[in-house]
């Protein structure tokens, strides 16, 4: 009896875990996925571990750094090949020095703490990790940093740290909102200690982050007060990750007269996939504060 049951825990052990796995896996992309990626292209990203004695950073670079550095901030899980496409685009390497990195507990990027803690939650942290980055760049000028997801916060953070040296943040499907947190099904099962054995690293560092999410969202709303670079945040209408009402939230708390605000009725969550031919026209034409934007349905037409 003992034997079956055990048996039979293992058996739903597995079945959760493959469920879990199977339910992100579209935002974990493999090291064999990436060289399958860029075998067959000329311009491929250059890897640099960015490194100290408590600090490891992974950040890949595409672009001459005497140009204008855009920061790329994934969300969780995710990695730094969440924007490959964005890497990808001639037209931006042309005109950017593109940097997408690692966050801390995230590929090869990690942070040795005073206290030992096995993954790195705090919103603060995160950011003041991802400081050393703008020193890749030789351009002498300001930087755009562009946050996805639970990045954004993260880079809202960050450029509050060094507001003198960013142009312009750009949050895309943000979560900001401690009260619209979004809790799973599977949520708790993936904070299970045996589960956690059979998934993905990034995943059970996602899991922690999004456990005390809402409480670090909360230390973060002084930020939205102070928050005076030029801002745009964009928001799609069917996100099932991020409330819609995220862009709510950043109306009433971001104070700046230099923010904006997109919302595209029909999109999902990936607006840096989706919507990149727009994301590109904002970088390259600099069109974010020519005209104040409240509101824009794209999609209204497909």
């Amino acid at each position: 009896m003992i034997l079956v049951k055990f048996f039979r825990s293992s058996f739903i052990i597995l079945i959760l875990s493959v469920l879990l796995t199977s339910c992100f896996s579209r935002y974990l992309i493999s090291e064999k996925q990436v060289r399958e990626h860029y075998a067959s292209k000329d311009i491929k990203p250059e890897i640099q571990i960015i490194k100290n004695d408590t600090l490891s950073l992974c950040v890949a670079s595409v672009g001459a750094d005497t140009l204008p550095m855009l920061l790329l901030i994934h969300g969780a899980p995710g990695s730094l090949w969440g924007y490959m496409n964005l890497m990808d685009d001639q037209d931006l390497q042309k005109h950017f020095h593109i940097v997408s990195v690692d966050r801390v507990g995230y590929g090869k990027s990690s942070l040795k703490l005073k206290k030992k803690r096995k993954y790195v939650t705090s919103i603060a942290t995160q950011a003041k990790a991802l400081l050393p980055v703008f020193d890749l760049n030789h351009s002498d000028q300001k930087v755009i940093v562009l946050g996805r997801s639970y990045g954004a916060p993260i880079a809202a953070k960050m450029v509050s740290l060094v507001p003198e040296k960013v142009k312009e943040l750009i949050m895309v499907s943000p979560v900001i909102d401690p009260d619209k947190e979004k809790f799973y099904w599977f949520s708790k099962w993936g904070r299970n200690a045996l589960i956690q054995l059979f998934l993905p690293g990034a995943f059970n560092t996602a899991t922690a982050e999004k456990y005390s999410h809402s409480d670090e969202l909360k230390k973060l709303l002084p930020v939205w007060q102070t928050l005076n670079v030029p801002t745009t945040v964009i928001q799609g209408g069917n996100d099932w990750i991020a409330d819609p009402t995220n862009i709510d939230f950043a109306k009433k708390h971001i104070k700046s007269k230099k923010a904006q605000y997109i919302f595209l009725y029909n999109a999902g969550h990936m607006i840096t996939y989706t919507h990149l031919d727009m994301i590109k026209e904002m970088l390259l034409r600099s069109q974010l504060f020519k005209e104040k934007i409240s509101a824009i349905d794209l999609d209204k037409d497909n």
